[in-house]
């Protein structure tokens, strides 16, 4: 049994702070409740919506959102209420009946193209995983349904998966003008049907995959880790706007020499391995001068 423990996290929106629990709630799902009726499904939107200053419950995967009306300030508010739906959670409090029909939220799934021609990236409006995961064949992607799902297509190569998209590499049987519409039907209906999107052994929350993700970073040594950060703030963004993404693997200090992990569109497509294997190691030794001989980029 899962024991929740909630924080507390403010938006752009002064209304509205999400509580946000360390497990999921719903899986791959969102939903709107803008009063008790509407709320019919959900037990816990309900138990909310008895509160006075309730206006808007939003229930996502590891989060309840709650917009407030102006009669209090969240300050006044804010820790009692987190505690009440921590509680309820711990109380095995239902989130979500989810055989009755709910108010979701629409899936919007849009193509976008890649430096790679034989990678579409396809974004979607909501988070389909935490942590970025690449399924080179049918096989590695036995714990991913969505991933394995893809690969029935007869000219999907390769899937890649990250917050809020999917990456998919084509064989060159078809070009992508003739199947992408057909590809994204599929993607949006599958999430619109609340399928899983990944099995529980790799299902993580965002707090979850940032733990890890500092717990490895923790183990590297100086020098690695400013290379770690300097990917992270300049190199990623770009590539994951490209329906791609990169890896920090090795350092050596004898040799000065840098391994790198291409994912997604960046791998398999020379012409971009090229691009940034050059763009990373001229940035790299501008910014870490002395210590930075080669860089090595490995098509993930």
């Amino acid at each position: 049994m899962s024991t929740f423990s909630i924080s507390i996290t403010p938006t752009s929106n002064d209304a509205i702070k999400k509580f946000e629990a360390d497990s999921f709630l719903v899986k791959h799902e969102s939903f709107e409740f803008k009063n008790i009726e509407e709320a019919a499904n959900s037990p816990l939107a309900q138990q909310l919506f008895y509160l006075p200053f309730v206006k808007t419950v939003y229930i996502a995967q590891n989060f309840v959102a709650v917009e407030k009306y102006n009669i209090v300030e969240w300050i006044d508010i804010q820790d009692e209420l987190s505690q009440q739906i921590e509680d309820y959670l711990n109380d095995n409090g239902v989130v979500v009946i989810t055989e009755t029909t709910a108010k979701k939220i629409p899936v919007t799934v849009y193509a976008e193209s890649t430096p790679n021609p034989a990678v579409l990236k396809f974004v979607t409006n909501k988070k389909i995983v935490a942590a970025v995961l690449e399924f080179k064949n049918i096989d590695e992607a036995k714990d991913a349904p969505l991933a394995q799902a893809l690969f029935n297509f007869p000219f999907v190569k390769e899937v890649f998966l990250a917050e809020n998209y999917v990456s998919i590499q084509k064989y060159d049987i078809v070009e992508w003008d003739d199947v992408f519409h057909e590809v994204r039907e599929f993607i949006k209906n599958y999430i619109s049907d609340g399928k899983d999107i990944v099995a529980d052994n790799l299902v993580q929350t965002p707090k979850q995959a940032e733990s890890k993700k500092e717990e490895d970073f923790e183990h590297l040594d100086d020098i690695s880790k400013e290379i770690v950060n300097i990917i992270e703030e300049y190199v990623k963004p770009a590539v994951a706007s490209d329906g791609g993404n990169i890896l920090f693997k090795h350092y050596d200090p004898q040799t000065k020499n840098v391994q790198v992990i291409l994912q997604g569109a960046c791998s398999g497509c020379p012409s971009s391995t090229f691009t940034l294997k050059n763009g990373i190691e001229t940035m790299l030794k501008e910014m870490m001068q002395g210590k930075i001989n080669r860089v090595d980029a490995i098509n993930g």
